[in-house]
């Protein structure tokens, strides 16, 4: 972010603009669909997932679409869009290169930005070696893809792509379908340089992307390409729901993908271990805000709490805080055993007790003496096996880090016997 200023400042304006637009959301969706109707665009609004796909389905029979090119698009993942249109008969074709390699491999997407990072380049060498005879290219007649930002004061759509893949899904098909979260309306068209901004540099580390195109309305007359017909499909899909909690600030995400890589979480289990579409810090607040904590009530304590995510995040998330709010509703619908519930009061209490608390850490390093090993812990008895069934625990360090820093301050206590007392 260096490169573009103060970076802190830019945060703050983005921030500022999703704010508004969420504040007033009900408002700017109108202004958005009352422009697109002027423009001679379709509007469709979703209310959950199976609404979406039949919307889309109803588009694609009206067309006759037999090949369906795809532009990359997290909430057509979010409504398990391609293995929908798949058992209705229709080929469907990702452009997006990370897309097309998760397709080949029938696997779901491993981060926001990169769907194919948990691939290596022989694994990825051998998949299209595997998958790819003579692949023949038909003229798509449909084509569907996601949305980035979405103007109300024009009723313009933004795509952002590195690979071209946005203009081709959306210029060469006759009809054209954009599928969109509500969330991602932004209230003017002067509010786009600075969401372009924090947006490619988060996500990418760039200035800009390579491709940022803007579609306002169906083709005209006077174009030369674009579709005859454009669809915008307005998803709710849960997040009204969300609007009115007191994580809210987690629809102002621009699934940059930022907090996925400054994870320490992440890095270690890869965006598959979180479940659903939305992996990393911000999946871990969506997924249980989307699917309901029955489901997904794991994944709030999957967290080290250390605040990475909110520091690296362009319109300044706090990730923490709504990871904090979801275990506290975890706790008060019973979903803590009354054991767990015991221990973590007891560990409290000591903590709270500095004495005790040191006493504690000695009679860790006595208890874990059987079961240490390399500094490890591979197998500990109960009450604490859970820990160790799947993974291994650290074992208490032979010093803490109190004791290091008194020893340190004991160690660069100045001398008092006269020597290298002199002015220089």
């Amino acid at each position: 972010m260096q490169a573009l200023g103060d970076p802190e400042a830019l945060r703050t304006q983005a921030r500022a603009v999703k704010e508004q637009a969420i504040a007033q959301l009900d408002t700017y969706l109108e202004q958005f669909a009352d422009n697109l109707d002027k423009l001679g665009a379709h509007v469709h609004w979703a209310h959950d997932d199976a609404e979406a796909r039949d919307i889309i389905t109803s588009i694609a029979q009206q067309a006759e679409a037999k090949v369906i090119v795809k532009g990359k698009s997290m909430a057509a993942e979010e409504i398990h869009l391609n293995p929908h249109l798949e058992e209705l008969g229709y080929e469907v074709l990702e452009t997006d290169l990370g897309e097309y390699i998760i397709q080949l491999a029938e696997e779901t997407p491993s981060h926001i930005i990169a769907p194919a990072i948990h691939k290596t380049r022989q694994q990825i060498a051998s998949l299209l070696h595997d998958k790819l005879g003579n692949p023949s290219f038909c003229a798509p007649m449909w084509a569907s893809r996601g949305v980035n930002f979405a103007i109300a004061d024009t009723g313009s759509i933004v795509l952002v792509t590195n690979e071209g893949n946005g203009r081709l899904s959306s210029t060469l098909p006759r009809v054209h379908i954009a599928l969109m979260g509500m969330e991602k309306i932004i209230p003017r068209l002067d509010d786009l340089p600075v969401m372009l901004k924090v947006l490619t540099n988060s996500a990418t580390g760039q200035k800009i992307s390579s491709y940022v195109t803007m579609i306002t309305g169906p083709r005209r007359a006077h174009d030369l390409d674009g579709p005859e017909e454009l669809h915008v499909v307005v998803m709710d899909n849960g997040r009204s729901n969300i609007l009115g909690s007191e994580n809210r600030e987690a629809l102002y995400c621009l699934r940059c993908g930022a907090c996925l890589n400054v994870c320490p979480i992440y890095q270690n289990i890869g965006g598959h271990a979180y479940g659903w579409v939305y992996p990393g810090p911000i999946g871990a607040v969506l997924t249980p805000l989307f699917t309901g904590l029955d489901t997904a009530k794991h994944l709030p304590r999957a967290s080290t709490l250390c605040g990475a995510c909110r520091e690296a995040c362009p319109v300044k998330i706090n990730i923490p805080h709504m990871l904090l709010n979801l275990r506290r509703q975890s706790v008060s619908r019973g979903d803590a055993s009354a054991g767990e519930g015991r221990l973590f009061s007891l560990w409290a209490w000591i903590m709270q007790r500095p004495g005790l608390y040191r006493l504690a850490l000695r009679l860790a390093r006595l208890g874990q003496t059987p079961f240490a090993q390399r500094g490890w812990l591979g197998k500990l008895p109960p009450p604490f096996h859970s820990w160790t069934k799947s993974r291994d625990f650290k074992a208490v360090a032979p010093q803490s880090f109190r004791e290091r820093w008194q020893g340190t301050l004991q160690y660069e206590q100045p001398s008092h016997n006269g020597a290298g007392g002199g002015d220089v």
